[in-house]
């Protein structure tokens, strides 16, 4: 016995008794003509053909309407309103009003039904709540909410469901947890668990899948699969077994049937993805274009992409803007692992840091090419030089990027220009070097000039002094 039935049993028979001592107490007031029926014991207010005839113990019951409460016997607190109303309820504190509401319940209790037929085939559901005709028509289950003609119509055993509006959840059988709040949200559904449909049409077409949540008219309205979440007009409209998708904006992932794993934020984002895995789309129509592709991401308005492409990524204005500096102005992605960030030169940053020496003597076995992209990697196919990334892994594996897949994907430029300045240095080394020795053997040919200057002078006075001493007349003396 939970503490509201306890709280029940023992205050209800003491404090309505009161409650009716209070009113005899009132001033007498002029008598109603014609006088009501008969005061029955208990509290209880019967009209109709057999109305509660086999009223037993019970107290506070009501029955108005032909057969209504007709077999209440010692149930407490009902009330039925309409022909048949409750007609077989041996069980306490239900209301129905309404032509067959609730004709056939036997031993559930705390049940609300109103409108015709409106829960008629339950008999042993509690705390089930039908606004509407043939609400909860074939529900025998508890914990029910449906407001609205036809909502729950052919729920039979599935507790915990809420549905709003016409023929909400009308197909549900013995699903649980669903909760539908729109003309025929969630309509078609039989088996699926925990799904909410809010919007009409909403989920409507969805029969087993599971945890999926649509907001906005025809909101996720083919689905079939499981953990999809749709919020706008037809969001995800045409997606039967594609899972884990969520799409929030009108159409966003409109024509997405098999696809999985789509994120589409803004009205019409990836609106012609079929079956597309793994694709992550932000702004108005970004994606538009995408259809099969996979992998793809999409950032800014109406980036929109190319139908089939896969492993692509498309952000708004990066081509248009340009800035000034370097250092942390240059951005730069790990292929192998898709982080995006810049480039660093801090010694903070590094280790094992050496002279590269001899290292950069491989860039005199690279054969730059020219070349031209394929057409869908370059529509222009524009005329370029540089490098084969296979071909320089072979001279230096260390001077390319490599992919997730660890294949060549391109050839690490910087590191090129650092091995290009490290030959240029050893090139100006070698030049000063040079200059230097020049420097030096001209001092010393200057030097040896002076002095070959001067032997040459020295030459030249003894030379001259020779001459000299041999033009000088002799005497020769004569005794004869």
């Amino acid at each position: 016995m939970n503490r509201l039935t306890h709280f029940k049993q023992i205050t209800l028979p003491f404090f309505v008794p009161i409650a009716f001592a209070c009113f005899a107490l009132l001033p007498t007031a002029q008598a109603v003509v014609p006088p009501p029926d008969g005061c029955y014991h208990n509290y209880t207010t019967a009209e109709g053909c057999n109305a509660l005839q086999f009223l037993g113990t019970g107290a506070g019951n009501t029955g108005i309407g032909w057969y209504s409460l007709y077999l209440v016997g010692d149930g407490n607190f009902n009330t039925g309103v309409g022909g048949g109303a409750l007609a077989l309820n041996t069980a306490d504190s239900n209301t129905a009003v309404g032509a067959a509401a609730l004709l056939l319940n036997t031993t559930g209790s705390e049940n609300t039904a109103v409108g015709t037929d409106a829960l008629v085939f339950n008999d042993s559901g509690s705390d089930n709540t039908a606004v509407g005709t043939f609400a909860l028509f074939n529900s025998i289950a508890q914990g029910n909410t449906a407001i609205g003609a036809d909502a729950l119509l052919n729920n039979t055993t599935g507790p915990f469901n809420t549905a709003t509006g016409f023929a909400a959840l009308a197909n549900n059988a013995d699903a649980v947890g669903n909760t539908a709040n729109g003309a025929l949200a969630l309509q078609s559904n039989t088996t699926g668990v925990q799904n909410t449909a809010i919007g009409g049409q909403a989920l409507q077409g969805n029969q087993n899948g599971s945890h999926n949540t649509a907001t906005g008219f025809q909101a996720l309205f083919n689905n079939a699969a499981e953990n999809n979440t749709a919020t706008g007009y037809q969001a995800l409209l045409s997606n039967t077994t594609g899972s884990f998708n969520t799409a929030s904006g009108d159409s966003a992932l409109h024509s997405n049937t098999e696809g999985s794993i789509n994120t589409a934020i803004g009205q019409d984002a990836l609106y012609a993805n079929t079956t597309g895995i793994q694709n992550t789309a932000l702004g108005v129509d970004a994606g538009g274009n995408a259809t099969t592709g996979n992998g793809n991401v999409y950032i800014g308005y109406e980036m929109r992409g190319a139908a089939g492409e896969s492993n692509h990524t498309y952000i708004k204005n990066i081509n248009d803007t340009t800035v000034s500096g370097g250092g942390t102005d240059t951005v730069t992605v790990n292929l192998s692992t898709g982080l995006l960030g810049h480039l660093t030169s801090s010694r903070r940053y590094k280790e094992n840091i050496k002279p590269m020496n001899d290292a950069s003597t491989a860039l005199y076995r690279l054969q730059p090419v020219s070349y031209r992209y394929r057409k869908e990697i370059d529509a222009t196919r524009s005329p370029a030089f540089g490098l084969i990334a296979e071909d320089v892994a072979q001279v230096n594996p260390a001077l390319i990027a490599r992919n997730a897949q660890g294949q060549p994907e391109s050839v690490h430029y910087e590191m090129v220009n650092a091995m290009l300045l490290n030959e240029f240095l050893k090139e100006h080394r070698t030049v000063q070097e040079l200059k230097s020795n020049a420097t030096k053997q001209e001092a010393t040919i200057a030097r040896q000039q002076k002095q070959i200057e001067a032997l040459t002078a020295g030459l030249q006075k003894v030379s001259a002094e020779l001459e000299l001493g041999k033009s000088a007349p002799q005497t020769v003396l004569n005794n004869q």
